[in-house]
């Protein structure tokens, strides 16, 4: 699988397609754009904290992934015959056969559907590379993230400390339970 190269439409809840591809260095414009479509309260169950912009050197690390320590994809809506990046997802190697993963969508296309299907592609993905584990940390409060990763098929524990919660995915075994 050529991951750098990758691309598959999907249907949304609202039945419009989707095209969940890799990112690529050239979608700076719209990965930003997309940003300013967030909410505060969005931007800070991403990041944790008040988040405004990025600086030069984080926007080079989210558009510069070599696809195998860190692998990114797109959600590409078609809307009015332009291409607009909605969300995207991505993990990055933390130690061999595990990977943090990090989903963002905008705020008007969230409850869509979107991040889940970025998650089918990305679990498709990471198991294609042999990974083991997918751990996120995610805010309490962050119910729909923590649906997506509780309906995702994969076994699923969780650990609360210092008011996150640690979500860890198995990606070899069988479903939740």
């Amino acid at each position: 699988m050529n991951v750098a190269r990758y691309s598959a439409s999907e249907r949304l809840r609202n039945g419009a397609e989707i095209e969940i591809r890799a990112l690529v260095p050239g979608d700076r414009v719209e990965m930003l754009a997309a940003f300013d479509r967030t909410s505060p309260q969005t931007r800070y169950r991403r990041f944790f904290a008040p988040k405004n912009s990025f600086s030069e050197r984080e926007i080079e690390f989210f558009l510069n992934v070599d696809f195998v320590n860190h692998v990114a994809l797109a959600a590409v809506l078609n809307e009015s015959g332009e291409e607009t990046i909605v969300g995207g997802a991505r993990y990055v190697l933390t130690q061999p056969g595990q990977a943090e993963v990090a989903f963002a969508i905008d705020d008007p296309h969230q409850k869509l559907g979107i991040a889940t299907q970025l998650m089918k592609h990305l679990v498709a993905i990471a198991r294609a590379s042999e990974l083991q584990t997918f751990v996120a940390d995610v805010l309490p409060e962050n119910l729909p993230m923590l649906r997506v990763f509780e309906r995702c098929g994969l076994k699923m524990t969780t650990h609360r400390d210092r008011g996150v919660v640690r979500v860890t995915l198995d990606l070899l075994g069988g479903a939740n339970t």
